[in-house]
């Protein structure tokens, strides 16, 4: 019995460790919330665009000597923004605004850190993270800067959902359409900027969108699928962090590849739609739920 209460509680003895815990479960639920608008909307590419070209802004705050957090909101919102303004103008295409400015915003990190002496292994955990490296200050923004981000969604739940659904319906109603574009954009950004410190620049996607994918496949409305999705995130930290002490692997790492497994699992087994309900024979399968996302 002491071996399997040991197994469980080891882990949370050492400071780095409950840090990295707290850190990892807000970003975890932050991201399964804001990712259910990107699955919504179409928006995986951005998801990864973001973080890359944060990437830029952290590596100048980084050199600058300055708030690596603040650097990276800059830049994120700043490419968000520029984004969205230039896609807007019609002359090119959304997609890619993305890949032409996330590249250049990245490779202007790139540029200054090689300019940095010894900048080696801080471009690695700045590339991959490492959420046993995080600050109780690291943790604190992250939950000022989430909860902002939380409120935020809940207190214009129905205009972004609207203006998701139907851009030209809901600016007929008289919304501001593209604020809300511009501030989903943000929300991204933001979010991403917290996540970078958790699990680094490449894997900020995994968080954004697997826990709500996962979650999309077994609830319908959008939001279940946000409670599903952060509790499924914050669920991959905890046992990604469990998988990661006693395995000795990256945690970054080891939280991705733990919620992938339970995409895949939802994927294989999900009530009415997952893989594995396609096998039976028609008059065992279950009807599929009906969905609720058009409803809300």
């Amino acid at each position: 019995m002491n071996e399997v209460a040991n197994f469980f509680t080891d882990p949370w003895q050492l400071e780095f460790m409950r840090r990295g815990l707290f850190a990892a479960v807000i970003v975890s639920i932050v991201a399964g919330v804001v990712g259910s608008y990107v699955i919504l909307k179409g928006m995986a590419f951005i998801s990864d665009a973001l973080p890359h070209a944060s990437f830029g802004g952290i590596a100048i705050a980084f050199a600058a000597g300055t708030s690596l957090y603040l650097g990276g909101a800059v830049a994120g919102i700043a490419t968000a923004l520029l984004i969205g303004f230039v896609s807007r103008r019609g002359l090119i295409k959304y997609d890619t605004a993305i890949g032409i400015f996330f590249v250049a915003a990245f490779a202007l990190g790139l540029a200054v850190m090689q300019k940095q002496n010894n900048y080696t292994g801080d471009l690695i955990a700045l590339v991959f993270g490492n959420v046993l490296t995080v600050t109780w200050t690291d943790v604190y923004l992250a939950a000022a800067i989430g909860g902002a981000v939380l409120v935020f969604l809940a207190v214009f739940y129905k205009e972004l959902l609207f203006t998701a659904y139907d851009p030209a319906m809901a600016a007929a109603a008289g919304l501001p359409v593209a604020a809300f574009q511009y501030g989903l954009l943000v929300l991204v950004a933001l979010t991403t900027v917290i996540a970078v410190q958790t699990v680094g620049v490449i894997l900020v996607v995994a968080l954004l969108i697997t826990p709500a994918a996962t979650a999309q496949l077994i609830v319908r409305s959008l939001p279940a699928i946000m409670l599903l999705g952060a509790g499924i995130g914050a669920a991959s930290s905890l046992t990604g962090l469990y998988v990661a002490w006693h395995a000795d692997l990256s945690a970054s790492a080891s939280i991705v590849l733990t919620a992938t497994a339970i995409f895949l699992l939802a994927f294989a087994f999900a009530p009415a739609r997952g893989v594995a309900w396609q096998i039976l024979p028609t008059p065992m399968r279950p009807l599929p739920a009906h969905p609720e996302v058009s409803k809300q």
